[in-house]
């Protein structure tokens, strides 16, 4: 396991084998109803057993810091009350920085359990991006959330185009849970009209 700590099986999460996590990252600075709503929608549109949600230490790929981990942490599981949701901060206890060796670390430590990487369409554009995000899409079943009218950048994105001959279509999207990667499928949801940004904007975090 990554880092010089003993990490302790009690601070994870539970999950069971045979169970399907779909697993949600950001840094969730602050988490609000938007994120709470595309999670239920996830749960139900990939056929999930349960989600977690993955608050991040640190976003590597942005400049400024967030706000301290444990200020989001109680933020994120007063906005996020659902018995198949769970939030976490296994990014912490395993080291781990980037979504590749957070994913290697939880499949060390869940055997037998399906993990499915949650994101949305804006992450998928610039999925390319991203550290060792090839692996990803090859090792972990990848559901991606889109506003309506928001797909274009996404489907033309360099990592759909690599993995095209993944995609399982939306209307087959529960599929997903127990397809073999690569796959990966995109969902239209409604949007709630909020984001961390505005909320941030409007001095209320």
């Amino acid at each position: 396991m990554p880092g010089n700590g003993t990490l302790m099986r009690h601070e994870l999460p539970y999950a069971r084998p045979g169970q399907v996590i779909g697993l949600l990252g950001g840094s969730f600075d602050p988490a609000h109803s938007g994120h709470a709503h595309i999670t239920r929608e996830a749960l139900k549109r990939f056929g999930l057993d349960r989600i977690w949600w993955l608050v991040t230490p640190g976003n590597p790929l942005k400049k400024n810091g967030p706000a301290p981990i444990e200020t989001r942490l109680a933020r994120a599981r007063a906005v996020m009350q659902h018995p198949r949701v769970e939030v976490t901060d296994i990014e912490r206890l395993t080291r781990t920085r980037f979504t590749a060796e957070t994913l290697q670390a939880v499949q060390r430590l869940y055997p037998g359990v399906r993990f499915v990487w949650l994101m949305g369409a804006d992450n998928l554009a610039s999925f390319h991006h991203w550290d060792r995000w090839e692996w990803i899409m090859q090792n972990v079943p990848v559901g991606v959330i889109a506003r309506p009218g928001d797909r274009v950048a996404a489907r033309t994105s360099p990592a759909a185009k690599r993995f095209e001959h993944a995609r399982i279509a939306g209307r087959a999207a529960r599929q997903l849970a127990n397809a073999e990667a690569p796959a990966w499928s995109l969902i239209n949801v409604p949007m709630v009209d909020v984001s961390s940004t505005q909320i941030r904007a409007r001095g209320e975090w």
